[in-house]
């Protein structure tokens, strides 16, 4: 449950860049729209992201539901995943409605929006399976930012969506409670790496004062970190920063409010032991998830032959790891990123900062070669010139492809040759038109104003 929002991201903080929204952002990636053969070749260089929370939550989930192929299989799991949402919300829930009506996010509806971006993430995950025969499985691994994590482990056979789901919808209203009184801000630098040390001392000792908590809720680079405190407690560290501080750091405030998971301030209600107990009488399955589980929570591969639950209930109140995240994937050769949920933004947009900033610096050092005056722009990207000494693996970011999942479904013509779609069993005696008008959209998916968090 990313509890950062997607919507929070700050593409332009973290290297202090202003948006121009009359041009083409230069850390746009391409999109890649491979046929469903070449994906099926290839899906075992690829890693599954799952995105979170965020300010907007539907994306382009209403075309999928209205899909005359994939509908069906979307109204299944909707209803699916609707059905367990009223269960342990006790009240009515109806997410094929919700999708009908293109509900906005509000944060009265937070439970509603956890229980839809699970619920779509599975349902894009079987159609690529059951329509276009991908084994998802096969790929070499999957990652999620906050609520995404419980999409990896339920697509990786560690939960099912019954039983995992059920556990953040638990205390999703006090989440929702608490943002009331939650801010985020952006703290990142324009050059030097954030001292992480430091800044978590500095959020101990304003929490401390006995006025409300902060913490940090991820860490999206090395130089860019997200903090979400109650009351004025951004407004006190801000006071202190920059003294307690080695170097020139900024804080930007995030104009919306975020249940504020992925930090001490859910002590509050007790939220990570109100996990554990759930989790320790939620029965799970796989040992050895398929495909392997790169957690926010470690930064590394977790779930692997051991318990999950403690790892799981780490998720509630530990920062997410997003940047060892990105490069541990890159470390491991991953060669496509499958970008799974409605409108996934963050995870895309840290990988286009990372990709644009080492072309960037690389093509700054050759000039350097020839002359001088690039100085001022190298210090701006300093806390990478010193990272790719000891991470070379960061210089494969330019060279990796990526599928926004939900517009490479919706750009897949209808042919019912035989050829494009395979119809799954389920609903191929359905009625279907033969529409082939389907558009190949192009969109900017880097991070929303808000966004550089998500749930």
């Amino acid at each position: 449950m990313s509890v950062v929002p997607e919507g929070a991201n700050p593409a332009s903080e973290s290297n202090g860049a202003r948006r121009d929204h009359n041009h083409h952002h230069s850390h746009d990636l391409e999109h890649d729209y491979p046929s469903p053969e070449r994906l099926r070749e290839t899906i075992s260089t690829a890693a599954i992201a799952f995105r979170g929370y965020d300010v907007t939550n539907q994306g382009r989930s209403r075309e999928l539901l209205e899909h005359p192929v994939y509908g069906a299989l979307i109204a299944e799991t909707l209803a699916e995943a609707s059905s367990i949402a009223a269960d342990s919300l006790h009240r009515n829930i109806n997410l094929i409605d919700y999708v009908k009506e293109s509900a906005p996010t509000a944060i009265t509806h937070f439970a509603d929006d956890v229980a839809l971006i699970v619920a779509m993430e599975q349902a894009q995950i079987r159609v690529l399976e059951r329509c276009f025969e991908v084994p998802v499985r096969d790929a070499k691994l999957t990652f999620g930012y906050s609520i995404g994590e419980m999409s990896s482990l339920i697509m990786s056979g560690v939960f099912t969506m019954d039983r995992l789901l059920a556990v953040p919808l638990e205390f999703a209203a006090d989440c929702a409670e608490l943002a009331d009184d939650t801010h985020m801000g952006v703290l990142f630098t324009r050059g030097p790496a954030l001292p992480l040390e430091e800044v978590e001392r500095l959020c101990v000792q304003v929490s401390a004062q006995g006025e409300g908590l902060i913490g940090p809720s991820a860490y999206l680079s090395p130089n860019t970190a997200l903090l979400l405190g109650q009351g004025d407690t951004l407004a006190r560290f801000e006071a202190i920063m920059r003294d307690a501080l080695p170097m020139k750091v900024n804080l930007r405030r995030n104009p919306h409010h975020w249940p504020p998971l992925h930090t001490p301030l859910v002590w509050r209600k007790s939220i990570p032991n109100r996990t554990a107990v759930k989790l320790f009488q939620t029965p799970s399955g796989t040992e050895h998830p398929s495909p392997p589980i790169l957690s926010c929570v470690t930064g590394k591969i977790a779930y692997d032959g051991v318990d999950p639950r403690e790892t799981l209930t780490r998720w509630t109140d530990h920062p997410q790891r997003l940047w060892d995240v990105i490069h541990e994937s890159l470390a491991a050769g991953v060669q496509t990123v499958v970008h799974v949920g409605p409108e996934p933004k963050l995870i895309h947009a840290t990988f286009s900062r990372l990709s644009n900033n080492i072309n960037k610096l690389l093509g700054n050092k050759y000039i350097h070669m020839l002359g001088h005056g690039v100085v001022s722009s190298m210090n701006r990207y300093s806390w990478l010139s010193r990272l790719l000494s000891s991470r070379t693996a960061l210089l494969r970011a330019p060279f990796v492809s990526h599928i926004i999942l939900e517009d490479w479904l919706l750009a897949q013509p209808l042919d019912f040759s035989g050829t494009s779609i395979l119809v799954p069993a389920a609903i191929e005696s359905s009625e279907v038109e033969t529409d082939r008008s389907h558009p190949n959209p192009t969109r900017s998916n880097q991070a929303s104003e808000a966004e550089v968090g998500g749930c």
